[in-house]
């Protein structure tokens, strides 16, 4: 029977199969997708060119390609354009043709002028990396083979199956389909696990589209990030340069007005401040209203069927949704009062062409109107808006 150069124990060729198939999802999520597509950091060029030359043998991927069509994802995102969503595509579509439409897309030369900018460019890209894109999976197939032996095919069929099922498949497809959010954003991503380790921290894809620039993907103290840990190691061993995280807030009680700090938080901030808004503001509010409504089961049922639709965001609601909202505000009047509120928030952080000025004014006005409704826990927000800053997170 043929044998490789390596002879190890059953459980040992599982061991190797998953270093080697995390390597590549390493590579994905650190060069790909987080220093590539979306500039949040640098990396040492031995880095940088290790992680091109292993994408090369294991997935055969270009990185324009992938750059561009990422890019084009977040531009698009749930919309008509986007390559990969599942509310464009239908789940089973993304889920088990995922790298089907990767293909496509990497076949449309618009995308790739319009969003594939700034990716390497070099004489062993052009000459071997893109122009020989698949002779790397064939290379890998080798070494894998003389290495291992029979057993050594397997391993390289896993590290060609792995990228296709977990980035093209789960990522694109369950990322915008299930799991839990904890931002408010634009469009349907979700956070799969809060454990980002299979697949290198892009589990937390809700994070991810609220800080698409960012270079760590976790969020909640809870959550975590393999991808993050890797990169705080490059960082310390001098290989690596973190170029953005998402700034923190802080509260400042002896700041009790609006100024431009304050608007600089809000804006930078807005997605968790509104994750705050729901939290303090739209759940307690909420609370109340079912404790006073007593045996009425009618109302009840109603008013608990709202409580998710307030916090979504409105151009995720589709026409049914938006009815029963409507009808089940109508039945409170403080309901009805912060749901309002929290829309005027939205609106002054979307007033992009606005002055600082008339943004000042904005957060003083809603502040103003806050605290004239009556209602505590909007006097509390609004007591605590007026206290932030903005300090960003130290690297």
């Amino acid at each position: 029977m043929l044998e490789g150069l390596i002879s190890l124990p059953w459980w040992g060729y599982i061991v190797v199969t998953l270093v080697l198939t995390h390597i590549t999802i390493a590579a994905v999520t650190i060069f790909l997708h987080r220093h590539q597509a979306h500039r949040a950091l640098d990396l040492h060029p031995v880095i940088s060119h290790f992680f091109r030359f292993w994408l090369w043998l294991t997935t055969g991927m270009v990185t324009k390609e992938w750059a561009a069509i990422h890019r084009k994802h977040h531009a698009t995102s749930d919309k008509p354009g986007d390559p990969h969503s599942p509310v464009v595509y239908g789940i089973k579509k993304v889920l088990l043709e995922g790298s089907e439409l990767y293909r496509a897309e990497a076949k449309n030369r618009e995308t790739l002028d319009k969003y594939g900018h700034g990716t390497p460019d070099d004489w062993i890209e052009r000459k071997l990396y893109t122009s020989h894109h698949d002779k790397g999976i064939l290379l890998m197939l080798l070494v894998d083979a003389i290495l291992f032996g029979p057993i050594g095919i397997t391993i390289w069929a896993v590290q060609m199956l792995w990228i296709p099922v977990f980035a093209a498949g789960v990522i694109n497809g369950i990322g915008h389909w299930w799991g839990y959010r904890n931002y408010e954003v634009a469009d349907t991503s979700t956070n799969i696990v809060p454990w980002g380790i299979l697949i290198g921290g892009e589990e937390l894809h809700n994070n991810h589209h609220t800080f698409g620039s960012s270079a760590k993907l976790s969020s909640k103290w809870w959550e975590f990030d393999i991808g993050w840990l890797y990169i705080r190691t490059f960082e310390t061993l001098g290989l690596a340069r973190i170029k953005k995280i998402p700034p923190e807030l802080t509260y400042d009680k002896a700041k009790n007005h609006i100024d431009l700090e304050t608007v600089k938080a809000v804006i930078a901030s807005r997605y968790r401040l509104m994750a705050q808004f729901a939290r303090e503001v739209l759940k307690n509010v909420h609370r109340e209203e079912l404790k006073n409504l007593g045996a009425d089961k009618d109302r009840l049922t109603l008013l608990k069927r709202a409580r998710r639709l307030m916090v979504r965001e409105p151009v995720l609601l589709d026409e049914a949704a938006r009815t029963r909202l409507a009808k089940a505000l109508e039945q409170s009047q403080a309901l009805h009062t912060v749901y309002t509120m929290r829309q005027k928030l939205a609106d002054v952080w979307q007033r992009t062409a606005t002055t600082q000025e008339h943004l000042i004014h904005a957060l003083q006005e809603w502040c103003h109107e806050a605290e004239a409704t009556g209602i505590q826990a909007l006097r509390d927000f609004a007591a605590k808006l007026r206290t932030v800053r903005l300090v960003p997170v130290p690297a």
